[in-house]
């Protein structure tokens, strides 16, 4: 294990942008992996009514899970290591904050939250929808129905996650730190389009829905 850290870090040291671009799309690929496991056994349990004949089959979905890892690959890994670098230089250098304090960690994780987030999820749920298949209103109705829900659930979350990054965690190791917590995230991404239009969703929807019709009104 000590082996594979340094040999992790040597290759980042040498090619950074190409380094996190890989472990990005394994990572992700190995996510999507656990999350069908989750899916699988939760359903089973259940008794969920599967929605199609991939769903069906207990067999991995591989296809699933190349669509994963390129989705690691192509957004993940590029996005994040420019946004994270970047965010750093434009605290430091533009803002003048000085690195790890209050003031620096608050506002890297408001502007990951603000920005990155949303963007991530909005692109994820897009890109797999059509990847997979899926029609353009098929991708409309799901990212209605599973798009704030998610938002959130995450924002409860990773505030807490990204605040130990920023605070602790080097530049140069967030995005694999962040890559880490996806493994998890993809589960849970996972169980919620399982959930299809549950009724704790639509309960988000109303709600949120009401607050805004409210504040408009």
């Amino acid at each position: 294990m000590l082996k594979a850290w340094r040999w992790y870090k040597h290759c980042l040291a040498a090619h950074p942008l190409k380094t996190q671009v890989l472990s990005s799309g394994i990572i992700w690929g190995l996510g999507d992996l656990a999350a069908q496991a989750v899916t699988r056994v939760t359903a089973t349990k259940k008794n969920y009514v599967f929605h199609s004949e991939d769903d069906c089959d207990l067999r991995i979905n591989w296809r699933r899970v190349v669509t994963t890892s390129i989705f690691g690959m192509a957004f993940v890994g590029p996005i994040g290591h420019f946004w994270y670098e970047g965010l750093d230089r434009f605290l430091i250098f533009r803002l003048q904050y000085p690195p790890k304090s209050m003031r620096f960690v608050a506002t890297k994780v408001a502007l990951d939250e603000i920005i990155f987030g949303p963007m991530d999820l909005l692109v994820f749920f897009t890109y797999m929808g059509f990847a997979l298949g899926k029609s353009v209103t098929q991708v409309k109705e799901e990212l209605k129905r599973d798009f704030l829900p998610a938002l959130i659930v995450e924002s409860g979350t990773w505030p807490i996650v990204q605040v130990i990054n920023f605070r602790f965690v080097p530049v140069r190791y967030q995005l694999l730190y962040v890559n880490l917590f996806c493994f998890l995230d993809s589960c849970f991404l996972s169980w919620l389009e399982q959930q299809q239009d549950a009724s704790w969703k639509q309960w988000f929807r109303s709600f949120f829905v009401d607050k805004v019709r409210r504040r408009g009104g």
